[in-house]
């Protein structure tokens, strides 16, 4: 299944990088894409390769993407200034990102790219008594993976269906907590804000005028059930509150729920906020499992852990491998992140001759080779893999898994880093 979906995807690239004013906007079979590319650039086209006067008719355009994107990157979907990480809003400029990552994933099969990918392996690794297999031979391995949920995570390490419920009866307790819950939420909302507030500002809309009043009560809501005790001071010590005869102390957690539903209908139609409402989307799923738990504050530390437990029961029941809630809650828990995680390229799970290790490999493809670019990709790379080999451990898998990232850019002189006890290594992009 997986290859089916990875020539599909390698000829859209294909037809988007090569002719984009020539796609055919259809749902259609692969032939019908497979035949628009054929007729517009008379070569041929498959999963496997491409000929080489391919790369020497676009290397040209993958070099002037590469200098009109050299401050952006695309981080998880979000094409952010690597100098200081905000947010560039900017259409064109992500359309040409698109381009430029689907051109360079091309070029990644290229015979010199391979023999400049081989020889920067052995070298990094010279010294070590093992026989690495070089990565990112098979056209499949050059290919992005989206995750969104642990499933994904679990099928990419071959885990078990016995080491499934081991992954998810050990994350579920970590990532289900209130605290976690509630702070996923909330940066869901503020980032909702942000959007909604510049969105405003260019072309003022009722959608996003009445969204932004929810998101604040939702947030002040939220706010509410933060404890305001004393977090140092031991639960015997801390007094009841006093409680006011005007305490709202029947409220429940139906009532974010109501709210996420009135976001979401409020704001479907508004194709900037499209990610956003898909987030307020994914967390329903927990919202409806803990509808009928109450949220008081003006009650005892007893009471507020009791409320608490109930929202941790009912997650922890409810949330299973598919649910992109309960991914959300471990991308916030691991990296205070909400957002799906994009690795650009996926890679794989390699022998290095070391009976009792594994090498688990994943690329990016970065627009120049300038410092901030680079860490900011090493830093990407560091969470992907770091997320894999937190499933990975937490499965009980036999074999220790050792982590490797690759970085490409065009003209780069090859390097090696090592981060966080990880080696990374970049690479030139050249023909």
């Amino acid at each position: 299944m997986r290859h089916n979906f990875v020539a599909c995807k390698f000829v859209q690239d294909f037809l988007h990088v090569c002719s984009p004013k020539y796609v055919i906007r259809t749902r259609q079979s692969v032939p019908l894409y497979l035949n628009a590319a054929l007729q517009y650039c008379s070569v041929p086209v498959s999963e496997e390769s491409l000929p080489l006067g391919w790369y020497d008719e676009v290397f040209p355009r993958l070099i002037k993407l590469s200098n009109l994107l050299k401050n952006v990157d695309l981080v998880d979907g979000r094409l952010v200034d690597v100098n200081d990480n905000s947010t560039v809003r900017d259409e064109r400029l992500f359309n040409r990102m698109l381009r430029f990552k689907a051109l360079a994933r091309a070029f990644l099969g290229h015979p010199t790219v391979q023999e400049e990918l081989m020889k920067n392996v052995r070298v990094a690794m010279a010294g070590r008594k093992c026989s690495p297999r070089v990565c990112f031979t098979n056209p499949i391995e050059r290919e992005p993976l989206l995750v969104n949920n642990l499933t994904k995570v679990c099928n990419y390490l071959d885990v078990s269906a016995q080491q499934r419920k081991t992954v998810r009866f050990t994350i579920c307790p970590q990532v289900a907590q209130h605290r976690i819950f509630t702070g996923a939420l909330e940066e869901i909302l503020e980032g909702l804000k942000r959007e909604m507030k510049f969105l405003d500002s260019q072309t003022p809309s009722k959608a996003t005028f009445m969204g932004q009043q929810i998101v604040t009560t939702c947030l002040n809501f939220l706010a509410e059930t933060a404890c305001r005790q004393d977090e140092d001071a031991s639960s015997w010590m801390r007094p009841k509150p006093y409680k006011s005869a005007v305490s709202p102390s029947s409220r429940k957690w139906e009532e974010v729920l109501e709210m996420f539903n009135d976001l979401i209908d409020n704001l479907r139609r508004e194709e900037g906020l499209s990610f956003h409402v898909s987030k307020l989307k994914v967390m329903k799923e927990g919202l409806i499992q803990i509808k009928d738990v109450l949220v008081d504050r003006d009650i005892g530390f007893k009471e507020v852990q009791h409320h608490e437990s109930l929202v941790r029961k009912k997650l922890l029941k409810t949330l299973g491998h598919s649910s992109q809630c309960l991914f959300t809650l471990v991308r916030y828990y691991l990296h205070e992140s909400v957002r799906d995680m994009e690795v650009e390229v996926s890679g794989g799970l390699y022998e290095i001759g070391e009976k009792d290790k594994l090498c688990l490999c994943m690329g990016k493809l970065l627009t120049s080779s300038e410092e901030k670019m680079i860490w900011s990709g090493i830093k990407q790379l560091d969470r992907a893999l770091g997320l894999f080999k937190f499933v990975w451990e937490t499965a009980g898998m036999n074999k220790r898994l050792e982590l490797q990232g690759h970085l490409w850019c065009v003209g780069a002189e090859p390097r090696t880093v090592t981060y966080k006890g990880n080696l990374f290594i970049l690479h030139g992009l050249s023909i």
